[in-house]
């Protein structure tokens, strides 16, 4: 599993990677994902099939699909 974080201007910036299953690896992962949540971003993971980009938003690492190749990790929409 890959956390990644979308900069605008910059791509996608890798925060942590490992797999779930591993004690060590989930302990560093769920770390770096509670960091962004606390940083205000939010968390989604790909859904879609077949060329199609949808996500589910979580909040919560255990909310996570324990198959999920990557979590992406977006600032809030801006508006007014």
């Amino acid at each position: 599993m890959k956390l990644v974080r979308m900069k605008p201007g910059y791509g996608d910036q890798l925060l942590a990677e490992g797999d779930p299953e591993l004690a060590e690896d989930e302990a560093r992962l769920v770390e770096a994902f509670r960091r962004q949540l606390d940083q205000g971003m939010w968390a989604a993971v790909p859904t879609g099939a077949g060329g199609r980009r949808q996500a589910m938003l979580v909040r919560e690492f255990e909310d996570v699909p324990r198959d999920a190749e990557r979590v992406i990790f977006i600032p809030p929409a801006a508006g007014g």
